[in-house]
């Protein structure tokens, strides 16, 4: 029995499943095009020079993307560093998706970010959201509600500070 034909049909399967499904890694995706258009043309083609402006890049990131500054080694805080995983690809214009992709083999952390789903403040009937979205609404703002406990007290504290940070 000739296996050759076998082994082939195996290996364009494995391939066919490494590719990334929609919707995946869309942190990681979204971060490299926002910082790989902050680059000049020089920067973009020197490895040593992207892992630089990176980390000065990842220096004003928030949430999601400070998480996924901090799982490659973008952060003083950072643990463990891949930046070259991702300055060399970068250097060679490769695309986002396929750093991405790359990445997820390092450090599958990476492609499990997820970015929050945005709650429209306009629609949205606060008192059924839960606390823990409540308290994202505030840190989203940049605010805090002191000594809140009661899920009333983080409503009252959002509908206090609505009118400094909708515009309705």
């Amino acid at each position: 029995m000739d296996f050759q034909p076998v082994f082939f049909a195996f290996i364009l399967c494995v391939l066919a499943v490494e590719g990334l499904k929609p919707g995946e890694c869309e942190v990681c995706i979204k971060t490299l095009d926002k910082f790989s258009a902050t680059l000049s043309e020089d920067v973009k083609k020197d490895p040593k020079k992207i892992e630089a402006k990176f980390k000065e890049f990842c220096k004003g990131s928030k949430n999601k993307e400070n998480r996924f500054c901090y799982y490659l080694g973008g952060l003083e805080e950072s643990a463990t560093g891949i930046l070259g995983e991702m300055s060399k690809p970068l250097s060679w214009s490769m695309p986002s998706d396929k750093i991405c992709e790359k990445l997820k083999k390092k450090d599958n952390q990476i492609c499990e970010l997820r970015y929050d789903v945005e709650i429209d403040l306009k629609t949205v009937d606060l008192k059924k959201l839960k606390v823990r979205d409540l308290k994202r609404i505030l840190n989203d703002w940049g605010e805090v509600c002191e000594g809140c406990i009661e899920k009333g007290e983080y409503l009252k504290r959002i509908e206090e500070l609505k009118p400094k940070h909708t515009e309705l």
